[in-house]
């Protein structure tokens, strides 16, 4: 009784993690008052912390850093309620968590363990940047191209774990997909987001941002084994 229990309390952080996303979106398309933002973003974010904390007992500094990354994100994301006030803290913030990220995905494999997908990943973010420099103000340029670095930095080592962990045991490979797949959605809504805020407006651009951004936490979140 109590083993089905806590089954289905851990089925349900999916759709009540989806649910206050959601509503957070909603809050942000003004379908419905737009003051939600201020409890549905924090709320969406501290469930996919509640996911992840039992998770990830076999690598005990693997889950610290990662329960890390996910506080700052936390913390960068109650910034962002302010968009230009609290865009220079948040963006320090989320840098913090993607150093926190990619600490975490060293534990598995050294860092740099694939050179190319370094390589590509780099270009992909110099290619980015190159089409939104010329809208970014001259005081925020050090750090955003801090933050771009770390960011890309980040998604090549987990996508450097995945392929490390290539024809390996099944669960041990889908943990790494995972966290790959949490790289490349980090990079495509930070790069939505700049893209609004230093480019030319996206249509839905909350949306977007937000639905990529959220499942690229879960993903990242997910790359901890299960208890």
């Amino acid at each position: 009784m109590i083993h089905a229990s806590s089954m289905n309390r851990h089925a349900a952080w999916p759709w009540l993690t989806a649910l206050s996303a959601a509503l957070c979106i909603a809050a942000g398309l003004d379908a419905i008052d737009a003051g939600w933002q201020f409890l549905f973003k924090p709320l969406t974010t501290l469930l996919v912390i509640a996911f992840a904390w039992p998770r990830g007992s076999d690598a005990p500094t693997q889950r610290r850093f990662i329960r890390i990354g996910l506080a700052l994100s936390l913390a960068g994301d109650v910034f962002l309620l302010w968009p230009v006030q609290g865009f220079l803290p948040g963006l320090i913030a989320f840098l913090l968590a993607h150093l926190a990220y990619t600490a975490a995905f060293c534990v598995p494999v050294k860092f740099a363990a694939k050179p190319l997908v370094f390589m590509a990943y780099a270009a992909v973010a110099a290619l980015i940047l190159s089409q939104l420099w010329p809208g970014v103000p001259g005081a925020l340029r050090v750090p955003v191209l801090a933050y771009v670095a770390c960011l890309a930095t980040m998604a090549a080592q987990a996508a450097s774990w995945w392929r490390s962990r290539a024809g390996t045991a099944a669960l041990d490979a889908s943990l790494a997909r995972a966290a790959a797949l949490g790289g490349l959605l980090f990079m495509a809504s930070d790069s939505l987001l700049a893209t609004t805020k230093f480019g030319a407006p996206l249509p839905l651009s909350s949306l977007w941002i937000l639905l990529t951004y959220w499942a690229a936490q879960w993903c990242i979140a997910s790359a901890l084994r299960p208890r």
